[in-house]
């Protein structure tokens, strides 16, 4: 071959050879996954985990959150989370949960201060939960999300703990949470099973430092019946609170998938004791009362398509069952299954007449879910 033909042949591949690396790294970063990013973080909220204001009139902190998105396509957008109370609540700005990204990738929003905040950047179809326990994982409208603590010092929580009762792997809460209106401080050392298996619950601590408890089963069940058997509670003060429920820790107070059997008097002496609710509660044809003389009681309903049949009958433990004292059948706003799960609480509610003067416990005998 001749000289030139050579030096031709070498160009031809050097050329070749250049396109390859060139289309390959354009490959490689046009498929690269997105991320996005904090640059600068706010404060974590700092507040006395046992204070019990109303979750109406609490005075939310903002500041200023800021980050990056990178390899985000048009119309994808940030959605902000802020951690407390045990929940993760959507960042709105202008009324919308979300946050646009600008040219350069940056991103600028407002947020409320959180022990916790989180960045998911997202498609623009994607319906974003107003609250939620756990955050949604990347897929399902979900492109990428980053998580951090709010800077400086943020109170120290007691760990929570798995516990096993009847067949059944549940969870502690811990921290302060919201539950009816009335902010509780839930210490995983207020649960326990004991020698014979059965559930303990534990209101501890004294006026204005209570602690309460709660527990929530790891997985959803779904339709079926769910029994609970559960000794005398006639001791419980007014503003003391046994509730067996189901419970979605995703959406709103409206659309939480949840079936309440609550016993207690909701802080005043003279209320019945025993509540069926079908949440919303404020709906007539969702909520029935009642009055349980002193005994052992089997809890349940049943939860089937369209209807949740609920039934109070006397004797609880190896007792079997007994005379039934009440039951009644809901037909009108029954959720669909979904992410809910079992939740057993003990805790304070401070909105009735009469506040907690003692420490108070109750005993679960069992627990059953029948399909």
């Amino acid at each position: 071959m001749s000289r030139p033909h050579i030096v031709a042949h070498t160009a031809t591949l050097s050329v070749l050879l250049a396109s390859f690396v060139l289309t390959g790294c354009h490959s490689s970063s046009k498929n690269s996954a997105p991320t996005v990013a904090f640059s600068k973080v706010p404060a974590a909220y700092q507040e006395n985990p046992y204070k019990t204001d109303i979750i109406e009139d609490r005075d939310y902190k903002t500041d200023i959150i800021e980050g990056r998105a990178t390899g985000a396509r048009p119309g994808q957008r940030i959605v902000l989370y802020a951690k407390t109370d045990g929940r993760w609540g959507v960042c709105r700005q202008s009324g919308q949960p979300f946050t646009n990204i600008e040219v350069d990738g940056r991103w600028k929003a407002s947020v409320y201060l959180g022990i916790e905040y989180a960045a998911l950047l997202v498609d623009p179809t994607y319906n974003p939960p107003e609250q939620t326990e756990s955050l949604p994982i990347v897929g399902n409208g979900v492109v990428a999300l980053a998580v951090v603590n709010g800077e400086g010092p943020a109170p120290v929580l007691p760990s929570p703990k798995i516990l096993n009762f009847s067949g059944y792997e549940w969870t502690t809460s811990t921290g302060p949470i919201f539950h009816a209106g009335s902010r509780n401080f839930f210490d995983p050392a207020n649960v326990w099973t004991d020698e014979r298996g059965a559930l303990h619950l534990r209101i501890s601590g004294s006026p204005g430092k209570w602690a309460a408890a709660e527990v929530k089963l790891t997985r959803s069940l779904g339709y079926g019946t769910y029994r609970f058997q559960v000794r005398d509670v006639s001791h419980l003060e007014p503003s003391a609170l046994l509730t067996l429920i189901t419970w979605d820790g995703a959406g709103t107070e409206r659309n939480r998938r949840e079936l309440d059997v609550e016993l207690g008097r909701w802080g005043y002496l003279d209320n019945d004791n025993v509540h069926y609710v079908v949440q919303p509660y404020y709906v007539p044809a969702n909520f029935v009362t009642f009055r349980a003389p002193p005994g052992a009681y089997t809890h349940s309903f049943r939860w089937e398509p369209g209807q949740v049949t609920f039934s109070t009958e006397a004797g609880s433990g190896n007792t079997g069952g007994g005379r039934v004292i009440n039951r009644h059948v809901f037909t009108s706003g029954v959720p669909l299954p979904g992410g809910e799960s079992v939740r057993i609480a003990l805790y304070l509610f401070y909105l009735g007449q009469i506040p907690l003067r003692n420490e108070t416990e109750v005993i679960i005998d069992k627990f059953e879910y029948l399909p």
